[in-house]
């Protein structure tokens, strides 16, 4: 039985979001398994993530969690627990699809996160999700509450191997300012599925960066609506899909409200055959959100033969009534006049694409805002170069 929090969560939610995007449910059976010939599924290697569709339990044994996970958080910041149906669980994320219904109805005890209201965290609120085996499941959910006038910024941080479920609540209150940082650093053969969903209160500010670079099968969904006027967001990402690898991106922005912007920026490279990403990038204007200003752009790098890069942005808008809207995609391989450039300043050609990708992705980078984190981003992007360029990396081998 749906909660009452749930049900106003569905009320609420403005009915069908967008022709992509119905209105969820918390009942995994009523999200049918894919066949892959939805639209929604077409890019999905289905066979590969299909143990995350189903409703299996967490994998969690006497002194041993299929997926440990570690919070340290600064002070003020509390941690504490929410039940199924307890506010403000479920009142933002209704789950899109079967493996986020899943995840939900797995948890009995999510983790929510607060920063209470006025609060500015002196550090980050660090949030480590370790999987202990591939062959277990474990599903996830943690609730972040930014309170009014709040400051912070989350890392939630994957590594290890699990077929891990992972949901993210998301609440921005009027005038906060909060930065959530994800970081999919999996071993080769996890799988993760996720839904990441994020509402932003009048007059605030929320940035959402997705750092994608290990996994066999990753696929995230990062979405936000907003609670009032003059809220902006902001869903960076970047990605760097090896051999094998399947990559997929899925952003969803719903201007609800008027007088609200939005920023969209994911960068990726491929290398290896049978690298692929997928980034479907969808923003609604609905017919109330005069005013608005946003924007989408998606790039890929593709640095070897045998890659694939889908790049899919959408628009739907109901009024004309806008500041702007506008969208961009490109996918290419090295840009020969770049190479030029440098080449004829004495630089060698394994140097020069080393510099040409690593320009590609820092933009993205300091945009996190945490220095360690940037520079760990940075080392992992270099390993990656030092395989598809043969350049040694810069980096120490414990970085």
């Amino acid at each position: 039985m749906i909660s009452p929090n749930v049900a106003q969560a569905v009320e609420t939610s403005g009915g069908v979001a967008s022709h992509l995007h119905p209105v969820g449910s918390f009942q995994v059976e009523d999200h049918v398994l894919p066949t892959g010939r939805e639209e929604v599924w077409r890019f999905t290697p289905l066979k590969r993530l299909g143990p995350l569709l189903q409703p299996t339990p967490t994998d969690d044994r006497p002194g041993d969690q299929a997926a440990q996970v570690e919070i340290a958080a600064p002070a003020g910041v509390r941690i504490g627990t929410l039940a199924v149906g307890q506010a403000p669980r479920g009142t933002v994320l209704v789950p899109g699809d079967r493996a986020a219904a899943s995840a939900s109805a797995a948890v009995p005890a999510a983790t929510h996160v607060v920063i209470p209201a006025g609060l500015e965290a002196t550090a980050p609120v660090r949030i480590f999700i370790t999987g202990r085996g591939v062959a277990r499941r474990s599903n996830g959910h943690h609730v972040i509450e930014a309170q009014a006038n709040s400051k912070a910024t989350v890392v939630i941080q994957h590594a290890g191997s699990v077929q891990y479920n992972g949901n993210v609540e998301i609440l921005v209150g009027d005038g906060a300012s909060l930065t959530v940082v994800s970081i999919q650093d999996w071993a080769a053969d996890a799988i993760h599925a996720g839904q990441h969903e994020a509402r932003v209160g009048r007059d605030a500010s929320y940035r959402h960066i997705s750092v994608s670079l290990g996994g066999d099968v990753v696929r995230l969904h990062s979405n936000v609506s907003f609670e009032g006027q003059g809220g902006q967001a902001e869903l960076f990402g970047l990605y760097f899909a090896d051999a094998g690898q399947h990559l997929e991106h899925r952003l969803f922005v719903d201007h609800n409200q008027p007088r609200t912007r939005s920023n969209v920026d994911y960068r990726g490279a491929l290398q290896g055959k049978g690298a692929r990403s997928v980034w479907i990038g969808d923003v609604l204007i609905r017919k109330v959100a005069e005013g608005i200003s946003t924007y989408e752009s998606n790039k890929n790098l593709v640095l070897t033969d045998g890659c694939r890069a889908d790049s899919v942005p959408n628009l739907e808008i109901e009024t004309g009534e806008i500041e702007g809207a506008g969208h961009s995609s490109t996918t290419g391989r090295f840009d020969d006049e770049q190479l030029f450039y440098l080449r004829s300043r004495g630089i060698s050609e394994e140097e020069a694409r080393r510099l040409v990708v690593h320009g590609f992705f820092a933009d993205i980078v300091r945009r996190i805002g945490v220095p360690e984190v940037e520079e760990r981003m940075l080392a992992a992007i270099e390993q990656e170069l030092a395989v598809s360029v043969g350049v040694p990396s810069a980096y120490g081998a414990d970085e």
